[in-house]
Parts: structure tokens; C-alpha cells; sequence
């Protein structure tokens, strides 16, 4: 099954073709769909292991999502997939390139490639630029790696539904929701194979929350973008991804639709996130 792991297995996506109009011959990278590979994964922050041993593989087309409780290490795992952080042991890799230190000829190939949208949205982002030079900035950084763009910023905000007026706001004068959004949206300007989002709509309603997820989703797919979220929300996973896997004491414990894991959870964790949900919720996902 697409997406699906399996203890001892790596998991493995759907093998969709490369959206239309990505050329990375400038980046001295392979010309090949982006394949990013976690290898035994162990990392922590001095004390016990937060991943003991995780391992994983996103292919354009590919949705995942990572379900697990709070403090489970989820945005650990995010940070090491996206080479913002370095694991005690094991490695990931984008097409053979180990992330957290790729060669310097390679490095603006692999940000082109790969994105990732940080839970607090201002990571990486200049919080006194205003929101239409942040989302320039990201079609700027496309067009240098040869991959075409609409240079439409309207479009892009409109994907994460916030209105045209937004582009004169500096980023810093936004909210917590509305900074997560403007994350989004450059990271989508931007063009990336692969997009890694951390509890990325966690500041925002949830009618807006479910409606930005369905956008977002219907321009991943389109473009056939791989997307992994990192998430404890379930509703928004439901929204965003095919294949859920669960974290839980520092391993991949169970996956699969998130349906089945929810009318069958195998494990304790995931049977305490089905329990902790409301019966109207959980009634309507599985």
C-alpha cells in the first residue's frame, strides 16, 4: 500500500511524476524526482533518546502525516528530516546528499528542494520585511534554482486565505496565525519537491484551520508535491495527508489511514489520542 510501514520496513510512497516545469540542472543535483531517506534516526538533547532508531522515506506525491502526543519528539524529527538538526546516529539523506551536511555546491540545491515551516512561522523569515517582499523573496530563490513561478503573490496569500491588503504588513506586526500562514504561503512560492510542516495551523481557528488545510492540500496535489505534517491535531491530518504514521517512546509504533487507526489503534498512544477525542470528531473520521 502506498505510504504504508511496516516494522523492519521503510516506508515508501506513491511514486507520482514530477510536477511540470521543474528543471534542476542548475542545481548539480540529479534531475530525478527528490527522495528523502531517514536512516535509523537517534537524536536527543542529552538525556534519554527522543528518536531511538527511525526511519522513513518522502517522495514527491507522497502525504503523510506524524501523529503523536505532545513532547513525543515529532518536531525533533521534523527538524533532522528538514537538516536544521543533526542526529546523534543514522542519517538523512536527499538524493544521497546527507542534509545536515551537504556539500556547499549543494546546499542552495537542497533548500530549493526541500522546505520546512516551523510551528512559531518566523524561522528563516526577516520579521521587519513586509509580507509581499517575503513571498517575492521566495519566488526569487525559485527562479534562481530554475523552477518556474507565477510571481502572482495575491495568489499565493489567497492559497492560505488571507486578502490582497496583507502584502504592506511586515510580518512582524501579524499574528501567530497569520504568521504561520505567510510561512505557508512563501514555503509554497518557493516551489520545493518536498515541504515539511511542524504544527503549522496550531494559531489559527479551526473553520479557517480546516479551509486553509483543504487549499493547501489541493495545490500540494496538484503540484506534486511530497508533504509530511507533523501534527497532534487529527482533524487536520484528515485534512492534509493519506498516511498517518504514529510516534510514540521514540519509534514509528503503527501507521496507516488515519481511518483505520482510528476505528483500530494498536498501540497505548494511539489509543489515548482516539480516547481524548471528542465522540462527534471521531465519529465523523472513521
Amino acid at each position: 500500500m502506498p505510504g504504508s510501514w511496516t516494522p523492519g520496513r521503510t516506508l515508501r510512497g506513491s511514486e507520482r511524476p514530477r510536477a511540470a516545469g521543474r528543471d534542476d540542472e542548475s542545481s548539480d543535483m540529479s534531475s530525478t524526482p527528490a527522495v528523502l531517506q531517514a536512516t535509523d534516526v537517534h537524536a536527543g538533547y542529552g538525556g534519554p533518546p527522543v528518536l531511538d532508531g527511525v526511519s522513513l522515506t518522502l517522495r514527491p506525491g507522497d502525504a503523510v502525516g506524524l501523529l503523536g502526543r505532545s513532547g513525543v519528539g515529532k518536531s525533533t524529527l521534523v527538524e533532522i528530516l528538514g537538516g536544521h538538526q543533526r542526529p546523534w546516529q543514522g542519517q538523512v539523506t536527499l538524493d544521497g546528499v546527507n542534509v545536515s551536511k551537504p556539500p556547499l555546491r549543494q546546499k542552495k540545491a537542497i533548500k530549493a528542494r526541500l522546505r520546512t515551516v516551523h510551528q512559531n512561522g518566523l524561522a528563516g523569515i526577516d520579521a521587519q520585511r513586509t509580507v509581499e517582499k517575503t513571498i517575492q523573496d521566495a519566488f526569487t530563490e525559485a527562479r534562481k534554482a530554475g523552477r518556474s513561478t507565477n510571481n502572482d503573490v495575491e495568489a499565493a496569500l489567497g492559497v492560505v486565505g488571507l486578502p490582497v491588503r496583507f502584502v504592506t504588513r511586515t510580518v512582524q506586526s501579524l499574528s501567530g496565525g497569520e504568521r504561520q500562514r505567510v510561512a505557508i504561503a512563501r514555503a509554497l512560492a518557493a516551489k520545493p519537491d518536498l515541504l515539511l510542516l511542524d504544527e503549522p495551523l496550531t494559531a489559527v481557528d479551526q473553520a479557517m484551520r480546516e479551509e486553509v488545510a483543504a487549499d493547501v492540500r489541493a495545490l500540494v496535489r496538484a503540484d506534486g508535491i511530497g508533504l509530511l505534517v507533523a501534527s497532534h491535531d487529527v482533524r487536520l491530518l484528515d485534512r492534509l495527508t493519506d498516511t498517518v504514521l504514529v510516534l510514540a517512546e521514540g519509534r514509528i509504533v503503527e501507521s496507516g489511514p488515519l481511518g483505520d487507526l482510528l476505528r483500530a489503534p494498536q498501540h497505548e498512544d494511539t489509543r489515548a489520542l482516539v480516547e481524548a477525542l471528542p465522540d462527534a470528531v471521531a465519529g465523523r473520521l472513521r
